[in-house]
């Protein structure tokens, strides 16, 4: 059985993560993995957090995803959705490479980094959020078999569809 687990980027990995590919008409759905990377490393340095992963099958590397905490904390948005926005974890991207897909490697990805978010590695939210490209069906899908609820009041026309997750638990 193969063994799927998220390993943090350093100077073993990051050239090969730089190199995964989606299919062509997956293209506009996720950024590249090396825009990822310097987007992580702006926000770490604006003193966001965030949390870039290489998803390893066994030893092999079959894709890429970075979790965030209060991402939006320098910048305007709007009241109504401080709720999810502010102070909360996301699942900010996900992507595995095309010769790598459907063998069940994005959901396990899914679930360790749920794992690793209710660890609170940042402190306290009641939210993880995410977002995806409102045609991106299969990622819809995914999520939503996690419990993550689209929020189409915040969707934008051009824009992503933002979906939450409740983390904390009740009292």
């Amino acid at each position: 059985m193969t063994q799927i687990r998220l390993e943090k980027i350093n100077d073993d990995n990051f050239y090969e993560v730089t190199k995964l590919r989606l299919k062509r008409e997956q293209k506009h759905f996720v950024a590249e993995n090396t825009y990822s990377l310097v987007h992580a490393y702006l926000a770490l340095i604006n003193g966001q957090q965030a949390f870039p992963f290489a998803v390893y099958a066994d030893d092999i590397i079959v894709g890429f995803l970075m979790v965030g905490y209060d991402i939006f904390r320098n910048k305007k948005i709007e009241k109504r959705f401080d709720w999810f926005l502010r102070d909360s974890y996301v699942l900010w991207r996900l992507m595995i490479d095309k010769r790598y897909q459907n063998k069940g490697y994005g959901k396990r990805a899914v679930e360790l980094a749920l794992e690793f978010i209710k660890t609170l590695p940042c402190g306290e939210a009641e939210y993880c959020w995410l977002s995806y490209e409102k045609e991106n069906v299969a990622a819809k899908n995914l999520y939503a078999t996690f419990g993550f609820k689209e929020i189409p009041e915040a969707y934008r026309e051009g824009g992503e569809m933002p979906a939450v997750l409740r983390i904390k638990n009740e009292e």
